[in-house]
């Protein structure tokens, strides 16, 4: 397993942020991901339009994940109607000791 930062961008509307990060957890859940850390960094403005949203909820998850299922969750986010962006970025062994 390796370690994983993973940034993603939710609705403003408080319930459909919750339904997508609930949704999102589950997904890395059921892919075997271990969340060693979530952070909130609050509503920002989005650079461009997102599904006619300007404006977005950003949260930070950090985690321990096997690399071959990346892909498998990238396809479960793709459906999920209330995540409007994610990004994992593979964290350098070096720096997350």
């Amino acid at each position: 397993m390796k370690k994983y930062e993973l940034m993603t961008i939710y609705p403003l509307d408080d319930e459909k942020s919750k339904k997508g990060a609930d949704d999102v957890k589950s997904t890395l859940a059921k892919f075997g991901a271990e969340i060693e850390e979530e952070k909130a960094f609050g509503d920002r403005d989005l650079t461009y339009q997102i599904n006619k949203q300007k404006k977005g909820r950003f949260v930070l998850y950090t985690m321990k994940l096997n690399p071959s299922k990346i892909v498998e969750i990238g396809k479960d986010f793709k459906i999920n109607m209330n995540l409007l962006k994610y990004q994992f970025v593979k964290l350098d062994e070096r720096e997350s000791k």
